[in-house]
């Protein structure tokens, strides 16, 4: 049987805008390991007459309802109480979550000025199985009734998601003897539209497993899903489709289930024995912050500069001050003088050097806003490519890091460098 859900999070700082509502995000990624479906969030404040009219219309359209947030001490925590009366659930006094709440303060937060409030979260709907919480004083809790099934979660991320791993997904898991496993295919030099259009007759073919991409910032996701009984016949299933987006896509797939294109950079660095520096102008050491922020990077990430002003180019790269004044700053031979220079001053076997307009404005020779070149330098050649990025800041700033990351990539696996599409 499929499970369709429906998450109701609770709190008027939401509706404010005032904290972001990622535990929503979080819930709906573990609820997909499980195969149960997700069509809704559902956002409401401290409410209970809006929160009950939710709940009434969250019946309808599911079968297992989660709400976030509204547990805690003060009087505007009205979840449980709101919930046990639309479903007719006395709330019972729990001694043993009391005693849980009691010891927390005395032994977490080392504070015997515990005050009554506090005692309201133990109040739980009678027969409901109870979800303990080991990182705060808010007890969870799961109950049947009305034909769904209802689970109450803690709001600060920190409690809610540690509760939702350890205590709903086994009790969720329960409900089926099926299984959803997924793998993410990660594409960089193609477009959403272009990579739907390669693939849309497969997509349309498939129900099980099923294939959707997702545009993410600079590249694009595919993520190939299967429902089975168990591991090993979802990975079956999911084989020949992975094998065909492989065949159609091509090189431009730089990972599947890596977290991100600079992941790969470093597996394939660690990989190969292989250093890397990056000289950087227009994207402020963005490479460099992307690579230092793996764990272990300094094995082959020997640093960058951060070279933003003509003056610095000459002074720590050693890019000739004439070359920048006859071809310009923003210019092949300069780019590719960066990439030199840094990888000689930190002498690593190859350098990325980055210049370009990220706007808002042009440079004085009149160049537009968007244009990149990025070189990639080893001990025999160099590799430019000229790009052309937009208008906007950020996207000609993030777009030129992966580029560069993608030309490692691509010079480590034997690819064309100048090159991004398949």
């Amino acid at each position: 049987m499929t499970h369709t859900a429906e998450i109701i999070s609770v709190g008027t700082e939401l509706l404010l805008g005032n904290i972001a509502n990622t535990d929503a995000r979080d819930i709906s990624q573990m609820l997909s390991e499980l195969g149960i479906n997700v069509y809704y969030h559902t956002v409401v404040g401290d409410n209970p007459e809006r929160l009950k009219a939710a709940v009434a219309v969250a019946k309808t359209r599911a079968d297992i309802l989660i709400t976030t947030g509204g547990l805690g001490p003060t009087c505007d925590d009205l979840t449980k109480q709101t919930l046990a009366e639309a479903f007719g659930k006395k709330l019972i006094f729990d001694e043993r979550e009391a005693r849980e709440i009691r010891d927390y303060f005395a032994n977490r937060l080392h504070s015997h000025q515990m005050t009554d409030n506090n005692y309201q979260q133990a109040l739980l709907p009678e027969g409901c199985t109870v979800f303990h919480n080991d990182c705060g004083t808010a007890p969870g809790c799961a109950f049947e009734a009305d034909g769904v099934r209802v689970l109450m979660l803690p709001g600060p991320p920190r409690e809610c998601v540690p509760m939702f791993r350890a205590c709903a997904m086994p009790y969720l898991r329960k409900l089926s003897d099926l299984e959803l496993r997924s793998h993410n295919i990660h594409i960089f030099g193609l477009g959403e539209s272009f990579v739907e259009d390669k693939l849309r007759e497969t997509m349309l073919r498939l129900q099980n497993p099923t294939l959707a991409p997702y545009a993410k910032s600079g590249e694009v996701r595919l993520r190939v899903t299967a429902r089975a009984r168990t591991d090993e016949e979802a990975e079956r299933l999911m084989a020949p489709v992975i094998a065909e987006v492989r065949e159609k896509i091509g090189s431009c797939i730089y990972g599947i289930d890596t977290d991100t294109l600079e992941n790969t950079v470093f597996q394939l660095l660690k990989e190969k024995n292989v250093t890397l520096a990056a000289a950087e102008s227009c994207t402020g050491g963005l490479v460099s912050k992307r690579m230092t922020d793996l764990p272990g990077a300094s094995e082959v990430y020997l640093g960058g500069a951060v070279t933003y002003a003509p003056a610095s180019k000459t002074a720590l790269l050693g890019v000739p001050a004439d070359m920048i004044e006859h071809d310009g700053v923003v210019s092949p031979s300069v780019a590719e003088a960066m990439a030199q220079g840094v990888r000689a001053r930190f002498e690593s076997d190859l350098g990325i050097g980055i210049t370009g307009i990220a706007g808002p404005g042009t440079d004085e020779l009149g160049t537009p806003v968007g244009t990149v070149f990025v070189s990639l330098a080893t001990h025999r050649a160099a590799y430019t490519r000229h790009l052309h990025l937009g208008h906007d800041r950020d996207r000609v700033r993030t777009a030129a890091a992966n580029h560069a990351l993608d030309m490692v990539r691509r010079f480590l696996t034997g690819l064309d460098v100048e090159s991004w599409e398949s």
